[in-house]
């Protein structure tokens, strides 16, 4: 079954101050992740927390190279926000779930229906092939 985005949960997760990590998020300015944490930190007001692979701090915020080591004071997720490649975001919602998190966000491009699924069946909301700082507007944020 095709994932459809549900309006409605897209909106709460952007209104809803909370804490998102942002996965693939790396210090390389070209990369539409960099602009978009900022977006998603300092318009939407969200806590963001790095995570890539050498666990490299950006914007200030601490990194970290996996869901699992994002300490427990830091714990419950929100939102695990994937900037990663479609056959890698299946390991990311996985972890995801392991994690807690309430939400997975796919970022544009990002499309694993079966992963979407799992997500979904675990009890996470799901927002897949959209982004945060396109949606905003429509919500007036």
């Amino acid at each position: 079954m095709t994932h459809v985005n549900d309006p409605a949960v897209i909106e709460r997760l952007l209104r809803t101050k909370g804490r998102w990590a942002i996965v693939g998020l790396t210090t390389n300015e070209w990369r539409a992740a960099y602009d978009t944490s900022l977006y998603i930190r300092d318009r939407l007001g969200m806590e963001i927390i790095p995570v890539n692979l050498p666990a490299d701090p950006v914007h200030g915020e601490t990194g970290y190279a996996r869901l699992a080591d994002i300490p427990a004071a830091k714990q419950p997720l929100d939102v695990v926000d994937c900037f990663v490649n479609s056959r890698k975001v299946g390991d990311v919602v996985d972890q995801a779930i392991a994690a807690g998190a309430k939400a997975v966000w796919l970022q544009l491009g990002v499309i694993d229906e079966a992963a979407a699924a799992r997500a979904a069946a675990a009890g996470l909301d799901v927002v897949m092939n959209a982004c945060p700082a396109q949606e905003a507007p429509r919500f007036g944020l």
